[in-house]
């Protein structure tokens, strides 16, 4: 009996699983597209914008995290009364709207208020929660992977795509796009994603798990490891591309230039780092050693001798190879720490997490830029870093939390 469930665990999705999962996956990556691709290219377009200050420029870039982190929750559990596919498509809506908006603007507020209309469309725990609905319990773990490798690509591919657009189009063009890729998402909502055969109860948001999971010390460090990477990356991204500019000679459409060979190297030495942590089942450890490297990639680039694309580059894949290894490792860390009955919950709280550290660090990142420069976003970066390395250091394997969790300890 014992083989015969580790046969069934380990088995290959079905055809309707791989559909849902592909379909969610696409539909969550074409989103978080959207709202990344102003990060490579915003700073140095921002001054085409009325009003536009430093500490502007970086609350335009971190508004939609607000409303993320607000609504996300609310937005979860309007999903489990309503239906998730009709509360992903007045997501999706509502993040179009928000998109045209940004694009139609002509100064830095009407940018912030479109910025945090996409946020307004808080779409992950319902996407989530559909997965759900949609996959066997054994194979949930490898749908909720597939759709967070989906934001790593979009990551990548933003940092590519938005310096092109931007050079051709300007921002407008960008915010066009974002809107597009909005309308794309509804589209294999509607014709890739089937409908759920029943509802998979364990990942309703109920107050009772919300509860449960704040009290989980392991999950509340991942939740503050999660806020302090996304904190950490969208304050880098106020600066980066002057930096870009500056140290390496690229102008903001050649970018790209530097992000390709960069991401390429980073990811490569990513997928052999997560194989040994899973192989020898050290990932809580993997999680220390990687914010060690980011803290290093954060003070390499705060040395304004870095001239020129190779030192630069250097420095940016140091930084890259830790940031992809953090966020292909802490959302699977959350799925081991939390009890099955909180799982939903548990992402759901990660989620928020997630967006109030983007929110938090536009801000941050544009009021030290304007009073500090560059240097002083990267070593506040690195600061953050140093704090994140003290509140994650009691972090236990996720086998002695299943164990703790099971003697109800």
């Amino acid at each position: 009996m014992g083989s015969s469930s580790k046969r069934h665990t380990t088995g290959p999705m079905s055809g309707p699983e791989r559909r849902a999962t592909a379909g969610l996956a696409g539909i969550f990556g074409l989103r978080m597209l959207g709202l990344f691709l102003i990060m490579p290219v915003f700073t140095l377009y921002a001054d085409e914008l009325a009003g536009a200050t430093p500490l502007l420029i970086g609350l335009a870039i971190g508004a939609y995290g607000l409303t993320q982190a607000l609504l996300q929750i609310p937005m979860g559990v309007l999903s489990d009364r309503w239906g998730r596919r009709p509360v992903i498509l007045a997501g999706l809506a509502v993040f179009a709207v928000g998109s045209v908006v940004a694009a139609l603007s002509t100064g830095i507020w009407g940018v912030i208020g479109g910025r945090a209309l996409q946020g307004a469309g808080a779409i992950a725990a319902a996407v989530m929660a559909l997965a759900a609905d949609n996959t066997r319990e054994q194979q949930r773990t490898k749908s909720m992977a597939i759709i967070g490798i989906s934001v790593g690509l979009a990551f990548m591919l933003a940092l590519i795509v938005a310096p092109a657009v931007a050079g051709a189009f300007g921002l407008s063009g960008v915010f066009w796009l974002t809107a597009a890729l909005a309308a794309l998402a509804v589209v294999l909502l509607l014709a890739v994603v089937p409908r759920p055969a029943g509802r998979s109860h364990d990942r309703d948001i109920r107050p009772g798990s919300v509860r449960a999971v704040l009290r989980d010390r392991d999950l509340l460090r991942l939740d503050a490891s999660v806020l302090l990477l996304h904190l950490i990356m969208t304050a880098q991204f106020v600066v980066l591309p002057v930096v870009i500019s500056e140290a390496a000679g690229l102008a903001p459409a050649a970018h790209w230039r530097l992000y390709v060979p960069v991401m390429v190297v980073s990811a490569l030495l990513m997928f052999p780092a997560i194989g040994v942590g899973e192989a020898k089942r050290v990932m809580h450890r993997l999680v220390l050693v990687a914010v060690a490297v980011l803290i290093a990639g954060e003070v390499a680039l705060a040395d304004m001798g870095l001239v020129g694309p190779w030192p630069l580059a250097a420095a940016l894949v140091v930084y890259f190879t830790a940031f992809n290894v953090l966020e292909a490792s802490l959302p699977s860390l959350v799925s081991r720490f939390a009890p099955e009955a909180a799982r939903g919950a548990a992402l759901g709280v990660f989620s928020t997490a997630q967006f109030a550290g983007a929110f938090l660090g536009g801000v941050i990142g544009g009021a030290v830029y304007g009073s500090h420069g560059p240097e002083g976003v990267f070593l506040t970066c690195a600061g953050v870093g140093v704090l994140w390395l003290v509140l994650a250091r009691g972090l236990r394997p996720p086998a002695v939390a299943g164990a703790a969790q099971g003697e109800g300890v």
